[in-house]
C-alpha cells in the first residue's frame, strides 16, 4: 500500500477503532422485538458515518422491516462499479449468563475486541466505510462505489429480494464484494469461492390437549417430547446419512481432483478438537471433516423445548414440543424442494398419537464464485500485497443468501474476501474479532479496488 494510506490509516487508528466499539454498543438484534428501535438506530448510525466518509446520496431506504443504508460515489461512468453488501443487524446474545462479559459492552483482551456482532458483520463491514473514507480523503479511490448495508440479514432477508429487484438499476455493478467470511488463519490468508444454502424449519408436536400429570397419565398416553426425539433421530442412519426421500437427489458431487485441491489446505484435527473441546468428529461417513463442513449438505437441531424447564421439579406430560431445525444445503439443492421434502416426510413420520405442524422459516440458495474471474483475481493481489503470501480459495460452510439473489437479480459475481477466523464465536457467547484482522481489512480493501481497476483497465 502506498505510503499516504498507511499514514492515514496510522494516524486515525483509535478513531476507527472507537467508531467501531460505538457501533458495537448498539443491540441491533434484529430477531427480537425488544431492540426495535435500537437496529433502527443502529441503521442512523451507518448512514451518518457514511456521509462522514464522503459519499453521495446516502439514505434509508424504507423496506416492510428494517430500512436498507445506500450510498454511492460515482467517480466516473467509464470506470468499473464495486457494491459493497454488508449488515448491521446481529444475531441474539443469549444465553446472557455464558458470556465473560456483556455483549453489548465490548471490551478489547488479549488483541481482540469481544462484542456480539464483532465479527458478523459489524467489524467486517465497518472495515469498507474506514477504507473507503481512506480513499477519499486521499482522492483516490479508482472505482465507483455503492453501499448497500441491511438490517435482516441474520432473520434471512425477507425484504431484501424485492428491494433488489425493484432497484436494479440503482445496484448496478460489475462486481459486489462482502466481508461476511472467515480465513483459514492469520498466517494464512484465503478467499471463500462457496456457500452452502438454508432451510431453516419450525415443527411442533402436539400431544394431548393439556399439560397433564406424569404419574396419573405416564405410560398411557404419548408424550410428545418423547415422540419429537425419535422423530428427529430417525432423520439421520447410522451412517449420519440424511434419511428424507429425495434429499440428496440434486446434490453437486464434487469431483476427486477438485477434493484433492480442497485437501491441501491446512488443517490439524486433534487441534480442531481441542479447541472445541471435543473427543471425537462426527459426520457423514466416507467424507473429510472440512468436507463435511463444507461441500456436504447437512441437518442439525438448533433448539429444541417442551414441557417444565423452570427451576426445581414438576411432574408433567406436556401437550407441546418444538424444535427449530436448520438444513446446510449444496449447489443444485433447491431451498424451497428441500423444505416440501423435509416437512412431507416428518409428518409421515408421525406416529398417530401426535400431530405434527411444521413452519417454514426463511432459506437461501447455495453459491459458488469463480476463482478465475477478473474480481477474483484482483482480490487475490490485493491480499497477496497485504498479507505477503497468496491466499488459499476454501469453501465456506455457512450461508449467505444474497449471493445467489444477486446472481441472479444483477447478473453479477461476488467476492467474498472475509477477515474473521473460525475461533470468533460468531453465532456463539463472547464473540470476537481481532484487533489484526480489523485492521488488515482496512489495509487490503483498497488494494482490491486498484487491483480490479487496473485490471478492468487493461481490457
Amino acid at each position: 500500500m502506498s505510503s499516504f494510506r498507511t499514514n492515514y490509516l496510522a494516524e486515525n487508528k483509535d478513531r476507527f477503532l472507537e467508531e467501531l466499539l460505538s457501533l458495537l454498543r448498539l443491540p441491533s438484534v434484529s430477531a427480537d422485538p425488544k431492540f426495535r428501535e435500537d437496529v433502527f438506530e443502529t441503521a442512523r448510525f451507518i448512514k451518518e458515518k457514511l456521509i462522514e466518509a464522503g459519499a453521495d446520496g446516502v439514505e434509508l431506504c424504507e423496506t416492510a422491516g428494517y430500512p436498507i443504508v445506500y450510498g454511492h460515489k460515482m467517480v466516473d461512468p467509464s470506470l468499473p462499479t464495486v457494491l459493497v453488501y454488508g449488515h448491521y443487524d446481529v444475531q441474539p446474545a443469549d444465553p446472557y449468563e455464558l458470556w465473560d462479559s456483556p455483549p453489548f459492552e465490548p471490551v478489547i483482551k488479549d488483541e481482540k475486541i469481544y462484542a456480539r456482532g464483532a465479527c458478523d458483520d459489524k467489524g467486517q463491514m465497518y472495515m469498507h466505510l474506514k477504507a473507503f473514507e481512506i480513499m477519499m480523503k486521499e482522492e483516490k479511490l479508482p472505482c465507483n462505489v455503492k453501499f448497500m448495508i441491511e438490517g435482516e440479514e441474520e432473520v434471512g432477508s425477507e425484504n431484501l429480494d424485492p428491494f433488489v429487484r425493484s432497484n436494479a438499476e440503482k445496484l448496478a455493478c460489475d462486481v459486489v464484494l462482502i466481508s461476511d467470511t472467515s480465513m483459514l488463519a492469520n498466517d494464512i490468508p484465503s478467499i471463500t469461492s462457496g456457500l452452502r444454502g438454508l432451510s431453516y424449519v419450525e415443527v411442533e408436536v402436539t400431544g394431548p390437549n393439556r399439560d397433564l400429570h406424569s404419574g396419573v397419565y405416564g405410560g398411557a398416553v404419548a408424550n410428545p417430547v418423547n415422540a419429537l426425539c425419535e422423530m428427529i433421530a430417525s432423520l439421520k442412519d447410522e451412517n449420519d446419512h440424511i434419511t428424507i426421500p429425495g434429499f440428496y437427489d440434486d446434490v453437486l458431487e464434487i469431483s476427486e481432483s477438485e477434493r484433492a485441491e480442497m485437501a491441501k489446505a491446512p488443517f490439524n484435527e486433534q487441534e480442531y478438537k481441542d479447541e472445541l473441546g471435543v473427543g471425537a468428529v462426527r459426520g457423514e461417513r466416507g467424507f473429510s471433516t472440512m468436507e463435511r463442513a463444507t461441500i456436504r449438505p447437512t441437518l442439525d437441531v438448533n433448539g429444541m423445548w417442551g414441557g417444565y424447564i423452570g427451576e426445581g421439579a414438576k411432574t408433567v406430560l406436556p401437550s407441546k414440543a418444538y424444535a427449530k431445525i436448520s438444513m446446510r444445503l449444496v449447489p443444485n439443492q433447491a431451498s424451497e424442494k428441500i423444505t416440501e421434502l423435509f416437512q412431507k416426510h416428518f409428518e409421515s413420520i408421525a406416529p398417530p398419537s401426535v400431530k405434527v405442524v411444521v413452519t417454514p422459516h426463511h432459506g437461501g440458495e447455495a453459491a459458488v464464485t469463480p476463482t478465475d474471474s477478473d474480481a477474483y483475481l484482483a482480490a487475490e493481489r490485493a491480499i497477496g500485497t497485504t498479507f505477503g503470501k497468496k491466499p488459499i480459495p476454501v469453501r465456506g460452510g455457512g450461508s449467505i443468501p444474497i449471493v445467489a439473489l444477486f446472481e441472479e437479480a444483477l447478473n453479477v459475481k461476488t467476492i467474498l474476501m472475509g477477515f474473521g477466523l473460525n475461533s470468533d464465536n460468531i453465532h456463539s457467547p463472547n464473540e470476537s474479532y481481532g484487533l489484526f484482522n480489523y485492521f488488515k481489512g482496512i489495509e487490503t480493501i483498497p488494494h482490491f479496488y486498484e487491483e480490479f481497476a487496473a485490471i478492468k483497465a487493461e481490457q
